[in-house]
């Protein structure tokens, strides 16, 4: 299969770019009130306030798609991936290593995406690609700098095990690769079906899947604890997750899955420079040079070669 070019694959990426701004915006949103809610729970109530802003559309949507039993059920599993169990397993990460590293060894997301999609034909794998990729997680790297690779400042949630340290690794590269293959999996369905519908569909059947994991970290036996800057943060977080995760799609179903993925090396970015803004935090050189290395590689990743006129 061909790689989408054109007016529609700039579109794609100009949507996709405002995905990744979005996801670290909602990264600092989530820092102001990670302290006030379990992890499952936090991701329950984020996604359900996503599904009841996509409900309305939902509801007046029209045509209303004649979907089989088979990717009904596909859709579904594909959603619970993506968004329960990447969820669960990076949660679990960051209770083994520093969230820092966590968030560069996720980083490896459009790379796997661009190795998943090239072995399904999906686009073509070339160098430019993988340069510009490789590029983009370097300078994640060097804009976490000594976060990413020194130890956690506290100790706290830490066993100082080599051993632990090494699965909490494993678990944040796993949803790495759930997470890519979810997205080029779910690609071929956004090509029979609109990405509201679908968009719609995997993210209630996530919500069913983490109300069982709130409902066990007690979320429905004790009262919320959010104050105000919590519920706003969360109103945030949800609103913003159900118009990123539609553009997300929207994306997909039009650009190769590198050419969209690859905009998620935005995400540490976008949340570094909203804590220097908004929560005080120092800007490192690191940060600079992370910058000055992802711009590159997201245009070197979108580069195409001009062809030649015949004669």
């Amino acid at each position: 299969m061909t790689e989408d070019i054109g007016r529609g694959s700039l579109i794609a990426s100009l949507v996709a770019s405002g995905t990744g701004i979005q996801v670290g915006a909602a990264l600092v949103a989530t820092r102001l009130v990670v302290d006030q809610a379990d992890p499952a729970s936090l991701a329950f109530l984020r996604y359900s306030i996503a599904v009841l802003c996509l409900l309305p559309f939902l509801l007046i949507s029209r045509p209303w798609p004649r979907m089989g039993l088979r990717d009904f059920l596909a859709i579904s599993g594909l959603g619970v991936v993506q968004f329960a169990m990447v969820v669960v397993v990076l949660n679990y990460a960051v209770t083994l290593i520093p969230a820092a590293r966590a968030a560069l060894i996720f980083s490896a997301f459009p790379l796997v995406a661009m190795l998943v999609a090239a072995a399904l034909g999906q686009e073509q794998l070339t160098w430019r690609k993988a340069a510009g990729v490789l590029l983009t997680i370097g300078g994640v790297a060097l804009a976490l700098g000594d976060k990413a690779w020194g130890d956690n400042a506290s100790g706290e949630g830490f066993s100082g095990n080599l051993a632990a340290g090494w699965l909490g690794e494993i678990a944040a590269f796993l949803a790495a690769c759930f997470g890519a293959a979810s997205s080029v999996a779910l690609r071929g369905y956004l090509r029979r079906y609109e990405p509201l519908h679908v968009g719609g569909l995997s993210m209630f059947a996530s919500v069913l899947v983490l109300a069982v994991l709130a409902f066990a970290e007690g979320y429905f036996q004790h009262p919320l604890r959010f104050d105000a800057v919590g519920w706003g943060a969360v109103c945030f977080i949800g609103l913003s997750s159900a118009i990123g995760y539609f553009a997300w799609l929207w994306a997909l179903r039009r650009g190769s899955p590198t050419q969209v993925t690859i905009f998620l090396g935005l995400a540490p970015i976008t949340a570094a420079i909203l804590g220097v803004l908004l929560l005080g935090e120092a800007v490192t050189l690191g940060l600079l040079a992370g910058i000055a290395c992802i711009l590159p590689g997201l245009a070197l990743a979108h580069w195409q070669p001009v062809a030649r006129k015949a004669g």
